[in-house]
């Protein structure tokens, strides 16, 4: 019996099975690692629904036996999460390493091998995101919890400037952007905007038995405090996780070589006006990451309003014009 659940948790995670090799391996005779073999494929189509309509299927060409599955993800999509987790640069190395080597176990011989070739260098010089936290992770995995059962929590954080500071906060959900995962809370009674936490920056987390629920907040003498928290729209609004005012019908023109390009990284732009290379786009942003990214476009980019948004580009841009006098 435990020749065979041994035998059924190497094809979950991804083994070929060599009815020679196994037998070699485990010192019976090949007909009895085909009864084995047998078995498991009887007990697969046995409880298909139960397994997601796994299946036992031999393979010619290299005279074995490899679990199938609507369930399970492929080689290829496999490849391409590996890639990701390299590429986003939010876990430690460890994390990162130990992530594709789980992953691997679920390849098939010939894909590990080629996997393992594709991603070893990428290992070799992978540079991680410098936290303040003791494990991505198991930080995100607390918080997560804490927004499930809407419990408030204390962090002590570090800000931009590298100085800790003491914050009690109700979180709300989690989100993902560019090489960082961040929390969104709101501080108790003061509902009128999110605030942002990178989580790779927060030290300690003091979770409270004080349940907080937003609904509350409709009780209220100040109807513009009540929080109309929408994920969806709040990743539009603020692509960049940068606090700051709410910057509504901004415009400006782009002449660069792409214009998609824009409209991904703005979620909420449009294209009002376009013709022979250059397009009008409007968008409704929170937060002043948005003027650092417009100035990061160069030439390519005009503020076209409103008027005191141009005012603060035109401030910044004869700011950095000084840095070269």
């Amino acid at each position: 019996m435990s020749r065979l659940l041994e035998t059924f948790f190497r094809a979950l995670r991804g083994e070929e099975l060599s009815v020679q090799r196994l037998s070699n391996e485990y010192g019976v005779s090949s007909k009895s690692i085909t009864r084995d073999i047998t078995k498991i494929k009887s007990f697969l189509a046995d409880n298909r629904e139960l397994v997601n309509h796994a299946e036992l299927k031999y393979n010619y060409g290299t005279k074995s036996y490899h679990l199938t599955s609507d369930e399970f993800l492929t080689d290829k999509e496999l490849f391409a999460i590996a890639k990701v987790i390299l590429g986003v640069r939010a876990f430690s190395t460890m994390d990162a390493v130990e992530l594709i080597a789980k992953f691997k176990k679920f390849t098939t011989a010939a894909d590990r091998k080629m996997l393992e070739g594709i991603v070893r260098k990428e290992l070799h010089h992978y540079t991680e995101i410098k936290h303040d936290c003791n494990n991505v992770i198991d930080t995100l995995w607390k918080l997560i919890n804490t927004v499930h059962k809407k419990q408030e929590i204390t962090i002590w954080y570090f800000k931009m400037d590298r100085t800790l500071s003491e914050k009690r906060i109700q979180p709300v959900s989690l989100v993902f952007m560019e090489y960082y995962f961040y929390l969104i809370a709101y501080y108790p009674g003061q509902y009128k905007e999110p605030r942002f936490f990178r989580i790779d920056r927060i030290r300690d987390i003091v979770v409270h038995r004080k349940i907080f629920d937003l609904s509350e907040s409709k009780n209220l003498a100040d109807s513009s405090q009540i929080p109309n928290f929408d994920e969806v729209v709040l990743r539009k609004q603020y692509p960049f996780m940068f606090y700051g005012k709410y910057r509504k019908n901004i415009r400006f023109l782009f002449t660069g070589p792409s214009v998609q390009a824009i409209l991904d990284r703005l979620p909420s732009a449009k294209v009002i006006e376009a013709k022979q290379g250059s397009y009008i786009i409007e968008a409704d942003i929170y937060g002043d990451g948005i003027k650092m990214f417009l100035l990061s476009q160069g030439s390519w980019v005009k503020v076209l309003g409103p008027p005191d948004f141009i005012d603060e580009m035109k401030l910044e841009i004869e700011k950095m014009q000084q840095l070269y006098v």
